[in-house]
């Protein structure tokens, strides 16, 4: 699971990247506003925003995060202990909000509350798992090696299973923001229906593909 984290104090923010890579999250860190608004397409799973940043403050952030990522989970984190800043980031979508100082566990214990389907292991059927944690997908107790697209398309599904993800939402995730065809969708979805019982991929003609679990 990847994350984003928007704070402009260099040792907190040095501190949550090691505590959140201690718990094999993939981190990546910014210290400015308008850097990490640059960023948001690069398929994350969660976002941490500090509320005063250079540039974009991280309410700004997060209300333009709320105009095409309505679900991805944010929190929010500050020192400022007002209540408007608190009204504010409840109202522009975010999920949860910590107040400085705070222990990184809590933080780590906030995400994995937030990002729960992303610490089970599914059944596809036919003896066939995946670990979302730990990217590992088993038939019976053989690994199935996975290309790095192949796992964040399971990655992506297994959030919600038998929601139907966009093509846009699929070229955001597994591209990490980077444009390609609906061709490569389906040829990637082609390549993962030989590794996995191929019913367990719907897809939705013209709208997109999801994730049917037994």
């Amino acid at each position: 699971m990847k994350i984003l984290v928007l704070e402009d104090n260099v040792r907190l923010l040095r501190t949550i990247k090691i505590g959140l890579e201690n718990e094999n999250f993939k981190v990546d860190t910014f210290t400015d506003g308008e850097e990490a608004l640059s960023a948001l397409t690069n398929g994350y799973s969660c976002f941490i925003f500090d509320i005063n940043v250079p540039s974009l403050s991280g309410l700004d952030v997060l209300e333009y995060l709320r105009i095409n990522y309505k679900d991805t989970p944010v929190i929010m984190i500050s020192s400022d202990v007002g209540l408007e800043k608190i009204k504010k980031s409840y109202e522009f979508g975010c999920n949860d909000y910590i107040k400085k100082p705070f222990f990184v566990y809590e933080l780590v214990q906030k995400i994995k509350n937030l990002c729960k389907n992303e610490t089970q292991i599914i059944s596809l059927g036919e003896g066939f798992t995946f670990d979302c944690k730990n990217h590992i997908l088993l038939h019976q107790t053989t690994e199935i090696k996975l290309s790095k697209q192949e796992i964040l398309f399971l990655e992506l599904l297994s959030k919600k299973r038998n929601k139907t993800y966009s093509y846009y939402e699929i070229e955001e995730y597994v591209w990490e923001g980077k444009s390609t065809t609906e061709g490569n969708i389906r040829a990637l979805v082609k390549r993962l229906r030989l590794k996995i019982p191929p019913k367990s991929i719907q897809v939705i003609k013209g709208v997109g593909y999801s994730l049917v679990c037994s």
